[in-house]
């Protein structure tokens, strides 16, 4: 039975048990999905520092996921690591750090919606929307990004009224159909993972979750090889967690 491992940047419980919901609904019982949450940082990621600390909490929540499994047992490895969060802090440095594929919810969402041409973004909290289109921007996908669409309340904001959220939700996203003449739509946020499914009757053009295509990329089997063998870093670290210092080379003269 394949692994995933779905790291949670934010440090939100909640956040994460929607997470490993959503993700073991979509990845069915050929694979076992294990989520963690991140051990430091914001209850949730609405700002460029909330996102920088993310980046390395996600780091931190990897290197201890791989030491430590459930109950203090030796953990089994994972076959692919999904960051669950619109925006995937840390991604680039956990793909050159990992011995397994990793994606996040962005890239994974941002692949899907450009099959179907130029695609627009709807997700919560306005700070997101120049990170979102910078991200795009570096993963290769600026030109297919129509627009961004932003609601004030965050994700998490949504997700704790998921009625009212879905009334507001739907009118952004056929608000952003209309204005960026997009072929599709991403619903972006683990928090409002699910939510897409319902609101797909409103629209004309397809409508993305990000969680279940995250998951659906994860787990594909055309996944190219992991550029290492063993999961490490290629500098010493100091003061940081046991975990990440592990994983890290030997400080000169050890």
């Amino acid at each position: 039975m394949r692994q995933l491992l779905v790291i949670n940047p934010n440090t939100s419980a909640s956040v994460s048990r929607l997470l490993q919901s959503h993700a073991q609904a979509a990845a069915g019982p050929q694979a076992r999905v294990r989520t963690v949450t991140a051990r430091f940082g914001a209850p949730y990621i609405s700002d460029e520092a909330s996102y920088a600390v993310a980046g390395h909490a996600t780091l931190d929540a990897w290197a201890a996921a791989l030491a430590v499994g459930p109950g203090g047992a030796a953990p089994q490895a994972p076959d692919a690591v999904l960051i669950g969060c619109f925006g995937d802090p840390g991604l680039l440095a956990l793909r050159e750090s990992s011995p397994v594929p990793v994606t996040g919810l962005a890239e994974a969402a941002f692949i899907e919606a450009a099959r179907h041409g130029r695609f627009a973004i709807v997700t919560g909290g306005a700070r997101w929307a120049p990170m979102l289109q910078r991200l795009a921007q570096a993963l290769g996908h600026g030109a297919m990004l129509a627009g961004i669409h932003t609601v004030a309340p965050t994700g998490a904001q949504l997700a704790a009224d998921p009625q009212a959220a879905r009334a507001l939700l739907s009118q952004a996203c056929r608000e952003a159909a209309r204005r960026f003449g997009a072929q599709a739509i991403i619903l972006g946020g683990a928090g409002l993972a699910g939510m897409a499914a319902s609101l797909q009757s409103d629209l004309d053009v397809p409508l993305i979750d990000s969680v279940l295509a995250g998951v659906r990329r994860a787990l594909r089997a055309d996944a190219p090889p992991a550029p290492r063998g063993t999961p490490g870093f290629d500098v010493p670290w100091h003061g940081l967690s046991p975990e990440l210092g592990a994983l890290g080379l030997a400080p000169d003269g050890a």
